[in-house]
């Protein structure tokens, strides 16, 4: 099994040599190929144009949000799920949690798209009232609000075995103690819980800051991720120099936001066993 992992392993890392080899050479206009000489200019324009800046900008932004918002939502889902008494509660928690698995990213984006369109059922159920329509997409909370409904499962996929791992003996003899449930919650489930927020987390940001469904069909194209102007570059204008330039800053760009949580939490932070009483 371990030769098959070194294997995709090394087909990955012939894949970004031969981006990072074209990222190298700019594009001649004249013959639409990439020129023979090795060039630091596609950076240098990656860095310069405003433009591809507000984007990068706008991903990791959106990125950070996404997660905030997702794991404060994902949470008590899954503590719910995990603690809850009723059989009947928790079958229903898990039906609702692994349904948007059977349905597709870009089919629940245009699902959206009919939900929230300005003729869509939200429009017309506001209506009955006098109010709107409304614009609720092609905008930048939509891309959020989409990206946050594609993460909240992986989130609390993430989080679930983290909170198992917690003895609810734990939970018990601090309310033993004295303290109330808000106090236990807080000092013993939070703390013990941080394997799960640390590895939902980086799943979430990676996630989201590599989309390219989300923003290009909620956000209208005018809310494009660095994915979104990746495509560009490939398929709408052919520069490809530019678009494997750009392809590898968002590898460096997850790669960095992945080693600083890193850092600051160590990696043994990720260890999803047994909590430590």
């Amino acid at each position: 099994m371990l030769s098959l992992a070194f294997a995709l392993v090394g087909l990955l890392v012939l894949g970004l040599v031969e981006i990072t080899d074209s990222s190298l050479r700019t594009l001649d206009t004249e013959t639409f190929r990439l020129s023979a000489t090795y060039t630091l200019a596609n950076y240098e324009r990656a860095f310069s144009e405003p433009f591809f800046r507000n984007i990068a900008t706008r991903s990791l932004l959106g990125s950070l949000i996404v997660t905030a918002v997702t794991l404060f939502l994902a949470f008590p889902y899954a503590y719910t799920m995990v603690r809850t008494r009723s059989s009947i509660l928790r079958k229903t928690l898990l039906i609702a949690l692994f349904l948007p698995f059977f349905i597709g990213q870009v089919v629940r984006a245009y699902g959206w798209l009919i939900i929230l369109g300005n003729e869509g059922i939200l429009n017309d159920v506001l209506s009955l009232f006098g109010l709107g329509p409304f614009r609720f997409l092609y905008n930048y909370p939509a891309v959020l609000f989409g990206l946050i409904q594609y993460m909240l499962p992986f989130a609390v996929l993430m989080l679930a075995p983290a909170i198992t791992a917690i003895p609810e003996e734990t939970e018990a003899a601090a309310e033993s103690l004295g303290a109330n449930w808000i106090r236990t919650f807080i000092h013993i489930v939070l703390p013990m819980a941080k394997p799960g927020f640390v590895g939902a987390g980086l799943v979430v940001l990676t996630l989201s800051l590599t989309d390219f469904a989300i923003p290009a069909i909620l956000g209208g194209g005018s809310q494009d991720f660095i994915a979104n102007a990746i495509y560009d570059q490939f398929f709408r204008t052919s520069d490809t120099g530019f678009g494997a330039a750009l392809a590898l800053l968002l590898v460096a760009l997850g790669s960095a936001a992945v080693g600083v949580v890193i850092a600051l939490v160590g990696v043994g932070t990720l260890s999803m066993g047994r909590a430590k009483q």
